[in-house]
């Protein structure tokens, strides 16, 4: 909603650039896409890697645990 009520005020301001913006945009985020799903990517591997190595300390805990 802030974003539709500062476009509006760009529109009041300065039209052409608001229709550029406006125009712009689809093709922007179109250019973006790319690395969104890299990071997307490149989250899920740092995760994997950060589950390993904490694994062992998951199953010395659970294991301390049962001993209790």
């Amino acid at each position: 909603m802030v974003t539709f009520l500062l476009w509006c005020i760009l529109f009041l301001l300065c039209w052409p650039v608001a229709l550029m913006a406006l125009l712009l945009y689809p093709l922007v985020w179109l250019l973006l896409l790319p690395f969104r799903l890299l990071g997307i990517a490149v989250d899920g591997v740092l995760e994997l890697i950060k589950s390993i190595i904490l694994l062992p300390s998951r199953l010395f805990g659970s294991l301390n645990r049962g001993k209790s």
